[in-house]
Order: C-alpha cells, then structure tokens, then sequence
C-alpha cells in the first residue's frame, strides 16, 4: 500500500512532479491564478535577520511575514560569566513530542525573567523608527516583500506598547500585523487596530480546551467582532490538528483570511511532521487559492524537525510549488 497523506501526495508522485512538471527555477508566484508561496521568518529562527535573508534570497522566496525575534534583540542565552550555547544545526520542531518551542519575542510564560521582559518593553518605546525602515531597507535590496509583521501581543503588553507595534508595522512597510494572541489580549489590541486603521490578523494554535486561546472557528467570530480591522491568519497545519476542515473554512471565509500558515501536522493535536506524511490538506488548499483566484499568501512555515534549517525549507517551497501546479 502506498504511504500517503490524508489530502497531499505519495513521496513518488512529489518526486514526478518535480521531476517531470515543475521548472528546476524558484519562484514565488505558481500556477495560472498566480499562487503566492511566502515564509514566516520563524522558520529561521535560529539565524540572524542578515542569515535568515540571505537563506531566503538562496530558495529564492520572494515575500515574507517577519518573525519579530528577527527584529527585537534577543534573550540572554547564556549564564552569568558562561560560553553562549552552541546553537543546534535545526531549529526546535515546535509542537513536536518532545520539543521546546521558542518563546515569542518579549513574551512572559511561567518562569519567565521580569528584567528581560522589562528590558524588551524599554527597547521597543524607545527605539527610533529609523531601525525598522533600515530593516525594510534590507529585505527591498534583497528583493523581498515584507507582507506582515509578526508580534504576537499578549496580556504583558502595556498599552504603550501596543500603540508602538503599530508604528514599527508601518515602518516595515507592513500590510498588517499577524499575532498569536489570546481572546482577552485582542480586546485590548482592538481600539488600537482601529486608531490606526490597520489589520492585524489573528494566528490559530491547536489548544480547543482554552476558551481564551485562537484555536477554534467560534474564537475566530469573537475576535472579528470586536473590530472592523481585525482580520484571520489560517495556520492550516494547527487548524487540522485541532480537528477542522480548512478547506471547507477558507472557502467560506476568505474574505476575512489575509494569509495562512502551511506546516503538516496529523489530527487529533497530532505532531508535525515532514510534508506529505501528515493529514493537513495542503495540496488541497493551494489548489482552492488557485482555482478561485484568492490572493491570499501561504507561508511556509517550518517546525518539524529536520538536519539542515535552508534544505528543509527548500524541500517545503518545492512541494508547494508541486502541489500548486
């Protein structure tokens, strides 16, 4: 019997599909409907922002949603008087048994050091705009597409800093803001969004037993009625391990979802796992975007575990492109 993903392909027909249908050249627009395939940052989120573009520029991905731990400075990693770590050759494969995901930027969880924390929220009320256009200045001379910035807002937030991660979107020459956020942290966001007058979209996990977590389609109504700009980030690999359909879910709300998120993950909060070896329905998916004609970008976004951080990526943007087809 041949191994296949419950909506995606056979490892053979990917490999004839590369082989026999898809040009050998990267490219980000696929597809006669013109499929736009884009990352999240975070899939290189063991690299510096310098590394992390030029891995993009190699793969040859054209659009980007910023990870903000590519912009803000870093955790201390390191213990008083120590060696820094040694960085592993992957990233951790979030949601993976027995991995450790990386904290969001500035996010506080149990255990977490209040001095960073406050050292973050200096950093991001004090910091000249100068640095974020500089940032854009670097992904134009690469010629990458900012689409989104990613800054997750979270209950530690003062509403200073909130007014300010609009601010810092626009000087990235950002369309909007993705977060993964919680109900109650959005309520706080939302009259911003609307001072603004800017979206922000709100990211999916997995977790349906919090009421407080994006996890389900009724947490995404709630947030969309809290204000005209609040927008959807479709992590389809989270969305079908919490047991949806996606397909189904975009065809009936694309004219809210402003970009997804592709990762294979199996149902049931299932693992991530390499592409085609999961239940999410990527194939699927980007043939809706293709034959309805949704500019919505798919982002890859890469966290199951792998050797080598730009291969894998790789490996990910040619199933797309296969898949797109």
């Amino acid at each position: 019997m041949k191994s296949r993903s419950a909506y995606g392909f056979t490892r053979r027909e990917f490999g004839q599909l590369a082989l026999a249908g898809i040009p050998l050249a990267l490219t980000a627009r696929l597809g006669a409907a013109g499929v736009r395939i884009g990352v999240q940052s975070y899939s290189f989120r063991q690299m510096s922002l310098e590394e992390a573009i030029a891995a993009m520029k190699q793969i040859g991905l054209t659009e980007c949603e910023l990870f903000a731990g590519h912009v803000e400075p870093r955790p201390p990693r390191q213990a008083a008087g120590g060696p820094p770590p040694t960085p592993p050759a992957a990233p951790p494969a979030t949601g993976q048994a027995g991995a450790t995901p990386a904290p969001p930027p500035g996010g506080m969880r149990p255990g977490g050091n209040p001095a960073w924390r406050e050292e973050v929220r200096k950093w991001r009320l004090t910091t000249p705009l100068s640095h974020f256009t500089g940032v854009k200045k670097q992904f134009d001379e690469a010629g990458i597409t900012i689409q989104a910035y990613n800054l997750s807002f979270n209950d530690s937030f003062t509403d200073e800093e909130i007014d300010r991660g609009f601010e810092m979107a626009k000087a990235l020459g950002a369309g909007f803001i993705t977060a993964s956020a919680t109900l109650k942290a959005a309520q706080r966001v939302a009259p911003f969004a609307d001072k603004h007058m800017f979206r922000v979209a709100m990211h999916n996990h997995a977790n349906v037993k919090d009421p407080n977590e994006f996890a389900t389609p009724e947490s995404f109504a709630a947030a969309l009625a809290m204000s005209k700009h609040f927008v959807i980030n479709l992590d389809i690999g989270h969305f079908t391990a919490a047991n949806y359909d996606a397909v189904a879910y975009i065809e009936q709300h694309h004219d809210k979802i402003v970009s997804l998120h592709l990762k294979d993950r199996k149902k049931d909060q299932g693992a991530n796992l390499p592409w085609g070896e999961g239940d999410t329905p990527i194939k699927p998916v980007l043939q809706l975007l293709k034959t309805e004609g949704y500019d919505i970008p798919a982002n890859i976004e890469y966290e199951y575990k792998g050797e080598d951080t730009v291969a894998e990526v790789k490996r990910c943007f040619e199933y797309a492109k296969a898949a797109s087809a």
